[in-house]
């Protein structure tokens, strides 16, 4: 099945569309923000669940369960091809038949919502969502209304999508590809003209070869800013700073180091939760700000931001005071609630880079109300995504978990279509992790692991959830556990 090239387009005039795979967050966000504009919405998808299910339903957004040759009637004027349709789904096929124009949600996100704005993009493998999130938040709370899609939900306000009307559109960068019938990373279609790049480290096996793949993509990035855009670039990173070089435009650095010319100079744990942190600007201004955020990744997020919001037109000490009003991302850090004298908290990491720094920042900053040394870090891990399931970081996670006290992981779910000698082992992590002296232990599923949890916890622990999936609602079973 090949869809028509010519018709990959918008026509002028619209006033149906339909979106298929309406159900993803992202999807459902454009969805609601397509029918706010006062189109005729409408999507299909496999059965959907709270929180999507009830999002669209209560704007009235007609939803067909599976997917139908017959949900493209009546013909609408558009269709918005979401990213988890496969070449052979037979709503594709059916598309192709009939000669709809069509689009990825990257493009639609372009065409409808970005358009003439400026673009502020953050790309890399780890930070993006939190470092969106913050840049969208402070240009909301300074009063200039912006555009943004962020790939996870926003504490304050509980949105991840905004139609702002300011002159600015921040949006996640995902290097993940279009759609079937374009294999390009996402964030090339949003044309950026301030971009940050946070890293550049392996991740998503199912769709990048190996490294040289990457390095690929992110060099898109660079190469997509216009010559009058701009660059932040992370400058601890060869890796990133040699993607920087493919930049047309002007490149400024962030970071540690001493050429940076955004130099993040001191992150300390704040006393009330998060961190106090210290920036020197490329002007030389030292900055002395709070940031809600714990760790040192989040202080380097939180620079990143900073130097796009100055970028955005906001002066430095503004950009820095906006930090300490921060409410968060949910899934980052968060804390699902305290039961038994045990504090749960929920974090999507799952690359070993992203885990080794999020057991570090809980370790050595603490949360609102766990503070470092009041009792044990708890890690608790499940390889979910398409590459941590496979061996590929078998050895890397070994040292992800150094700063905490204990460590219970899962044993990847969904590994039987891969051969075994492909597939991550928790076990062998475990016995990895015990010759480093660390109390690990592996569990075939998540109800093993439950039951282990509840018998080993102990009030003034904090027990940090790491996956990128829902973990079988692990949290909140552990807290009605405890609380038991």
């Amino acid at each position: 099945m090949q869809l028509d090239p010519a018709l990959n387009t918008a026509p002028e005039h619209i006033s149906s569309v339909h979106l298929m795979g309406i159900g993803g967050v992202a999807m459902g966000a454009l969805a609601g923000a397509l029918k706010r504009r006062g189109l005729l919405v409408r999507g299909s998808d496999q059965p959907l669940y709270p929180p999507m299910s009830t999002f669209l339903a209560d704007l009235g957004i007609q939803v067909a369960q599976g997917y139908d040759a017959a949900n493209l009637e009546p013909r609408p004027d558009l269709v918005i091809v979401g990213n988890v349709i496969r070449r052979d789904n037979p709503e594709a096929m059916a598309l192709a038949a009939a000669g709809i124009p069509y689009l990825s949600l990257p493009q639609a996100l372009a065409r409808f919502f970005i358009a003439q704005k400026t673009s502020i993009v953050v790309a890399g493998t780890h930070g993006k969502t939190t470092t969106t999130a913050i840049i969208a938040s402070s240009l909301m709370r300074a009063g200039l209304d912006p555009g943004f899609m962020v790939g996870g939900i926003m504490l304050e306000g509980g949105q991840n999508f905004a139609d702002g009307a300011g002159a600015h559109f921040v949006v996640e960068g995902d290097e993940y590809d279009t759609a079937f019938f374009d294999k390009r990373p996402k964030f090339v279609h949003y044309r950026p003209r301030v971009a940050i790049l946070s890293s550049c480290e392996f991740d998503h096996a199912d769709i990048y070869a190996d490294m040289d793949a990457v390095r690929r993509a992110f060099d898109m990035l660079a190469t997509a800013l216009p010559a009058d855009g701009l660059l932040l670039a992370w400058g601890d990173s060869p890796e990133v700073l040699a993607r920087a070089r493919s930049a047309r435009c002007p490149v400024l650095t962030y970071g540690q180091g001493d050429n940076c010319a955004w130099r993040l100079l001191a992150a300390r744990p704040a006393p009330q939760g998060g961190a106090r942190l210290r920036v020197r600007t490329p002007a030389g201004l030292e900055l002395d700000f709070i940031s809600s955020l714990a760790g040192e990744h989040n202080a380097l997020n939180t620079t990143a931001a900073c130097a796009a919001l100055v970028a955005a037109g906001l002066e430095p000490a503004r950009a820095a005071a906006l930090q300490a009003s921060f409410g968060g991302v949910r899934r980052r850090q968060e804390v699902r609630g305290r039961s038994g004298g045990v504090l749960v908290v929920d974090d999507f990491a799952h690359h070993p880079t992203a885990v080794r720094e999020t057991v570090a920042a809980v370790k050595g900053f603490g949360l609102p109300g766990w503070r470092p040394g009041q009792g044990r870090l708890v890690a608790v891990f499940e390889p979910r995504t398409n590459t941590s399931k496979r061996a590929f970081f078998q050895d890397e996670y070994a040292s992800a978990f150094d700063r905490a006290d204990l460590v219970f992981l899962r044993e990847p779910p969904g590994v039987e279509d891969l051969a075994p000698a492909e597939r991550f082992s928790s076990a062998r992590l475990a016995q990895a992790l015990v010759r480093r002296g660390l109390a690990a232990q592996a569990y075939a599923d998540s109800e093993a692991l439950l039951e282990a949890l509840l018998q080993e916890l102990r009030p003034g622990d904090l027990c940090l959830v790491m996956s990128n999936g829902g973990f079988d609602n692990l949290h909140a079973r552990l807290l009605a556990g405890l609380g038991s």
